[in-house]
């Protein structure tokens, strides 16, 4: 599997991600991609080989080995790998459906474009991202719940007792380096209920995000629409007419009023 090829695709990714999703792309690729090339291939390569039973019947061992393996961990986990990182692909593909259709529309329109930035998450690129998160979460989970059935709870015993046919009684097995191997098997099921975590917080931010956003929006409308039904007019008279001088005392205040009588009876005679 060229795993190289599938990093330098997923990398366009990080472009229109959020922080989460960043963080989800570099544990993927470190703590599961690369832990899974380097170390889990070489500790469970020998798993067939050298499961032992204390049997010589003939197809025994492998009726055995069939029922405590009934898949690889290292096919399993391979498989989760790829189902994991292709929803990603979904939100590349529908940028590039967006750039083609915002250069198609530039030539028809000479030199206007549909979308100012074809990588925002608005409209559609919004739920399609938003469901990318959820089939991530969703596949994770999904090959989680399989391991754990599978395996009896994420354990590896030293020594399993097969009674199948045609074993002639019930007979004792034994996986190499069980240990080991559970350790792997702990540490990859801990870094997938990681990346988990970190989808749904990411999940979260977006609808926290676009809730707050239209609340917002909402918020300023509603402020608009105010200011339009109660526009103020400037009706009353300026409030300098019925301002009075503090330093007046009250018979200047009525002297003054007086003047001001004469000088209005003054001019009406006029």
């Amino acid at each position: 599997m060229n795993w190289s090829g599938l990093e330098s695709l997923l990398s366009g990714v990080n472009r229109y991600s959020t922080a989460f999703g960043r963080i989800w792309l570099s544990m993927v690729f470190v703590f599961r991609v690369l832990v899974f090339v380097v170390a889990a291939q070489r500790v469970w390569g020998d798993e067939s080989k050298d499961f032992v039973c204390n049997t010589r019947q003939p197809g025994c061992v492998n009726v055995c080995y069939d029922h405590i393996f009934p898949i690889s961990h290292i096919r399993l986990w391979a498989l989760q790998l790829i189902f994991v990182t292709c929803p990603s692909l979904m939100v590349i593909a529908h940028v590039k459906y967006r750039e083609g259709k915002d250069l198609k529309y530039v030539e028809e329109h000479h030199g206007s474009h549909l979308y100012a930035n074809p990588g925002k998450k608005r409209g559609g690129l919004w739920w399609t991202y938003l469901l990318s998160l959820v089939f991530k979460a969703g596949f994770d989970t999904s090959f989680l719940y399989i391991l754990y059935r599978i395996y009896h709870g994420y354990d590896l015993p030293r020594l399993s007792k097969c009674t199948l046919d045609p074993c002639p009684n019930t007979v004792d097995c034994f996986i190499s380096r069980p240990t080991e191997k559970k350790i792997f098997m702990v540490f990859m099921v801990v870094s997938s209920a990681l990346c988990i975590f970190m989808c749904i917080c990411e999940m979260l931010y977006l609808i926290g995000k676009r809730i707050s956003k239209l609340l917002r929006i909402r918020h300023d409308n509603q402020r608009i629409l105010f200011a339009e039904q109660h526009e103020l007019t400037n009706i009353a008279p300026p409030r300098s007419q019925y301002r009075r001088d503090p330093t007046l005392s009250d018979s200047q205040l009525s002297l003054n009023k007086r003047e001001k009588i004469r000088e209005d009876t003054v001019t009406t005679t006029l």
